[in-house]
């Protein structure tokens, strides 16, 4: 059989790494199943380069659709249009797409009007917040999914509450898991780590990418300067996004302790979050990989799609006003904040587990 693999942005090359392995292996038994990547060029990221896929030991995509830019609309219409060529040139028996960005949207609409099965990786995940684009993608693309893989068992009831039958769910653990922890001895010192003589435990890491964040300059200054006011002295590093970088230097915020650095690739970034005090962050998976970790994880959101992270991890959701910053960091320097446990089947077989299922159907 042949899958399609989807992929729009950085962080879904990262949850569909370990499928292509589990393909490969599957392959080396005997398996009759062969894939094809195709990235959609959802994102332009000028690190996905040879680098980006080295690291996470796959090829190249079969194909990159370039369909990047452009409204919400213009790039859906542009990603159903690409990839309607690409399925009809290369057609496949299920179409497998991860995450909720447009592109999982996209191309699981496409597939099913062209009479392909669709399998979704991290099916049923909810923020229950549809003023984020991402949540009116994971809605979509879960009414019109055949095969459903999830990271919880909270996903699953999740689905089933909007009437998905449960032989058609999956529950296999977390993909994004496996490649944290299949890559985890590789993570790699970035350059800021010798030219600050950085020490375990004894600076912050920070990601801000959210509109709600960064969009609005004040409250974006009120929030840095919040966190550096309650940081008790420690380098803050902030791998930054050209674009915030701009919103930051026009708002005149400079800071001795405050170091924007450039993007940083997977192994770099995940060494200096494993070695940090607490992460804090608006990312969703981020969150995912700092339980996992141990690592504390302060994040600067009203809800999350990922709410075993708080629940059962390292994760504290403390929504996006400034002033609670100081207690969220209190917390963390009087040796208070949360150990976090071992969350199901996120043990780095996910993959397996998924592949198995998709054979199973199959055969």
């Amino acid at each position: 059989m042949r899958i399609t693999l989807i992929a729009g942005a950085r962080p879904n090359f990262m949850k569909i790494a370990p499928i292509v392995h589990a393909i490969k292996n599957a392959q080396k038994n005997g398996e009759n199943i062969n894939y094809r990547l195709v990235h959609t060029g959802q994102h332009y990221d000028k690190k996905m380069s040879g680098d980006f896929f080295e690291q996470l030991e796959i090829p190249e995509p079969d194909v990159n659709l370039a369909c990047g830019g452009g409204t919400q609309a213009q790039q859906t219409a542009n990603i159903m249009i690409g990839f309607e060529k690409e399925l009809l040139k290369n057609p496949a028996e299920l179409v497998l797409v991860v995450g909720d960005v447009t592109s999982t949207m996209a191309c699981a609409i496409t597939a099913q009007k062209l009479n392909t099965k669709v399998a979704h990786v991290e099916g049923g995940i909810r923020s229950h917040d549809w003023t984020m684009p991402e949540e009116i993608n994971r809605l979509v693309t879960d009414a019109i999914t055949n095969y459903f893989f999830t990271t919880s068992k909270l996903a699953n009831n999740n689905l089933i509450q909007s009437g998905v039958l449960k032989e058609q769910i999956f529950f296999v653990g977390n993909t994004m898991i496996d490649t944290l922890l299949k890559q985890r001895p590789r993570f790699r010192k970035p350059p800021i780590w010798d030219q600050l003589d950085l020490r375990d435990k004894e600076y912050i890491v920070m990601t801000l990418h959210r509109p709600s964040n960064v969009d609005e300059e004040e409250k974006l200054k009120d929030l840095i300067n919040e966190i550096i006011k309650h940081s008790n002295g420690l380098p803050l590093i902030f791998p930054v996004h050209p674009r915030t970088a701009k919103i930051l230097k026009s708002l005149g915020i400079n800071h001795p302790h405050l170091y924007l650095i450039e993007p940083l690739g997977y192994l770099e970034f995940n060494y200096l979050t494993e070695r940090s005090k607490a992460v804090v962050t608006d990312s969703g998976g981020i969150t995912e990989e700092t339980t996992v970790m141990g690592v504390p994880c302060i994040t600067l959101r009203e809800n999350t799609e990922r709410p075993e992270t708080v629940t059962q991890g390292t994760n504290e959701l403390i929504g996006t006003n400034p002033k609670a910053i100081q207690p969220a960091f209190e917390k963390l320097f009087s040796g208070n904040w949360k150990k976090g446990s071992a969350l199901e089947l996120w043990d780095g077989q996910t993959a397996t587990r998924i592949v198995d299922h998709i054979l199973k159907i199959y055969n």
